[in-house]
């Protein structure tokens, strides 16, 4: 006995013309043939729609992570579809969990290897803010140790939440200046970390 088909009994044909969308362009002056615009606004465009996320998971919030990665809400829409696990490759850390003390190190290690520009987001309670674990072994929020661009709440949050941090992210990048890293404010935030 076959299995009775339920689904697309009616089909629809589908209407392309209308259904591909294009990004918004920089600001700038088009004419026939030509379009210009700033250096850094082409630079950011690229950036923000190729961020290669390095996920540093320790416990739910990777979960969620996970299933933000998978084909339901699907990360990979914004630009993100290579997940590296290799720091040099990356330019966003993305760090989920409880963070302990002795792990602070090594979360440390893994942003120094980054090439710059990078980005953090702390994913969850526990890596804003430590969470529900007050205690001596739980590091109290990564950004006593590396800067974060982006904060994510929930315990865990919902893969909603991921994309909208992801979302942010990616207009920090879009509108930031490609003379900002060499800048003395950005260098004084590294120092205030003991970042060289």
């Amino acid at each position: 006995m076959s299995r009775p088909v339920r689904f697309n009994i009616h089909p629809k044909e589908a209407d392309y013309a209308t259904a591909i969308g294009y990004g918004d362009a920089p600001p700038g002056f088009s004419g026939e043939g030509f379009f210009t615009t700033k250096l850094s606004d082409v630079v950011g465009l690229a950036r923000k729609n190729s961020i290669w996320p390095l996920p540093f998971a320790t416990s739910c919030c990777g979960i969620e992570f996970m299933a933000t990665m998978a084909s339901h809400y699907d990360l990979a829409r914004f630009g993100a579809e290579r997940v590296g696990f290799s720091p040099r490759q990356c330019d966003l850390l993305m760090v989920m969990g409880t963070i302990a003390k002795k792990m602070a190190p090594v979360v440390k290690q893994v942003y120094l290897q980054m090439a710059e520009p990078r980005w953090v987001i702390a994913v969850g309670a526990c890596a804003c803010s430590g969470g529900i674990f007050d205690s001596y072994s739980v590091l109290q929020g990564i950004d006593q140790i590396v800067p974060v661009d982006v904060y994510v709440p929930g315990c865990p949050p919902r893969p909603e939440a991921i994309i909208d941090g992801f979302m942010r992210i990616q207009e920090l990048v879009g509108h930031e200046s490609v003379r900002r890293r060499n800048g003395e404010q950005y260098k004084a935030l590294l120092d205030s970390y003991g970042i060289q």
